[in-house]
């Protein structure tokens, strides 16, 4: 039996005013040891690589601000485009790769974040291994670390990462139904997430900060028609709205094409909310326009969810209601496959998060490499502003921003990048490993308080 916990109107608002006095504490408090505690089961023994045990993280010049103050961390989002069409008969090829030690993308990506060092990281396209006979589901994130992350790729310096956190995706979890009405059932397009097989396209969280485990949210079964107002599709050859999926279909339908995770991290004191999606690309429908319009209510998910009065109709995979407690501070990480400006998502379906109120998107990720690549692209399937290609993350043939690293807005933003060097520089090569690049925001982070 599964017990669910609700948030009443009148906690979150006195959660709301508990927050905002507790921010303004944070400037005057004095300041108190971190509390100790013990390493989730699958976490390394040895501490956060460049310093050891609480030692400042690898990017970093040198200590804190002040003794027990505020941290300098780096979140970063990275596709990976580890996913790759060929391991579309072979669910165990991602594992044996990763075990070999010497795939080529694996070593590029490897790289880049041995050159990048986020403290905590977000990938995509990392397929989860769990389902499969005989193989612990963090097995493929053992091998990452073990054959490529901590063995130096081409002279970078090996980074380790003592906590991870993986969970089981939609992608490849057949839904029994012909979603697309093709007139077969059982195909990747008919899984409650596109996948030729259950786990492609998953997702993983390292971090060198303990993961909260207890704390972690999942919205992997939230149903699409649950949340008020969506934008399910439409039969064009009917004039009824939202009826492109039976209602039997629809009692089933998940939102998440992968999956939505609140990983909460603890730093110092203070815990950092990270918010984990890859919503479905909004393109292979028809006019029916099913993946636009899924990708925007993906978005819209954590939209609500970071919202104190949107989310309450939300529940996650052990019952619990509701969204993020007023005053948290957060960082939405993912490829959210949307733009402000190019392709086909639903006009506004990314600045549902870009024009939130509790989202900080002020010092915006940019690199002069996506400028560079946009000049010679082709053009986009669609536009509706003028684009500014200095802060697009993925390259399609055409550019366009679709990775996002997007803190609270109560986390200053200290700095900021996309991994996308220009090509005269020696790793445009290694960069254009995957179709993404990596996304990085680095916020200040106070080391208490915040729960």
């Amino acid at each position: 039996m599964i017990l669910a916990l609700t948030r009443s109107p009148l906690s979150r608002s006195l959660l709301a005013l508990v927050a905002t006095f507790g921010l303004l504490a944070l400037a005057i408090a004095p300041v108190a040891a971190a509390p100790g505690g013990g390493p989730p089961d699958h976490a390394r023994a040895q501490g956060p690589g460049g310093g050891g045990p609480g030692g400042p993280p690898d990017h970093a010049g040198g200590p804190p601000d002040h003794a027990g103050g505020p941290e300098i961390v780096r979140f970063g989002t990275y596709n990976t485009a580890f996913s790759d069409p060929y391991r579309a008969d072979d669910e165990g090829q991602f594992l044996t790769d990763l075990e070999s030690g010497n795939h080529a993308p694996m070593e590029d990506i490897a790289q880049i974040i041995q050159l990048e060092r986020p403290d905590v990281l977000q990938l995509g396209e990392f397929d989860y291994v769990g389902h499969i006979d005989g193989v612990d589901e963090y097995d493929a994130v053992d091998a990452f670390r073990d054959n490529y992350l901590e063995v130096s790729q081409d002279g970078a310096e090996p980074i380790e990462y003592e906590y991870a956190y993986v969970a089981p995706s939609n992608t490849g979890i057949d839904s029994g139904f012909d979603l697309n009405r093709d007139g077969q059932t059982g195909t990747p397009d008919d899984a409650w997430g596109f996948g030729f097989y259950e786990g492609q396209y998953g997702m993983l969280v390292l971090s060198k900060y303990p993961i909260l485990e207890d704390e972690i949210r999942t919205f992997q079964e939230f149903r699409w028609a649950d949340m008020p107002g969506a934008l399910l599709p439409s039969d064009p050859e009917t004039d009824e709205e939202g009826d492109w999926y039976s209602d039997e279909i629809l009692e089933e339908f998940r939102l998440s094409s992968k999956s939505h995770w609140d990983v909460p991290v603890e730093i110092g004191n203070h815990v950092v909310h990270t918010l984990n999606a890859h919503p479905t690309p909004p393109a292979f429908d028809g006019e029916e326009q099913r993946n636009v319009l899924r990708n925007h209510d993906e978005i819209r998910l954590w939209a609500d969810y970071v919202h104190p009065a949107r989310g309450d109709y939300l529940y996650d995979d052990d019952g619990e209601t509701g969204g993020l407690d007023p005053g948290s501070s957060f960082v939405i990480l993912g490829d959210y496959n949307a733009d402000p400006c190019v392709g086909d998502s639903v006009p506004g379906a990314i600045e549902q998060l870009l024009d939130h109120p509790m989202v900080n998107d002020r010092n915006t990720p940019s690199s002069e490499g996506a400028v560079e690549r946009h000049a010679e692209a082709n053009d986009p399937p669609l536009q509706r502003c003028e684009p500014e290609p200095e802060y697009h993350t993925a390259d399609f043939g055409w550019t366009a921003r679709v990775d996002y690293a997007l803190p609270s807005n109560n986390l200053q933003i200290v700095d900021s990048r996309v991994f996308w060097p220009t090509s005269d520089e020696p790793l445009a090569e290694v960069a254009a490993s995957s179709d993404h690049h990596l996304v990085s925001v680095d916020v200040r982070v106070p080391t208490r308080g915040g729960r």
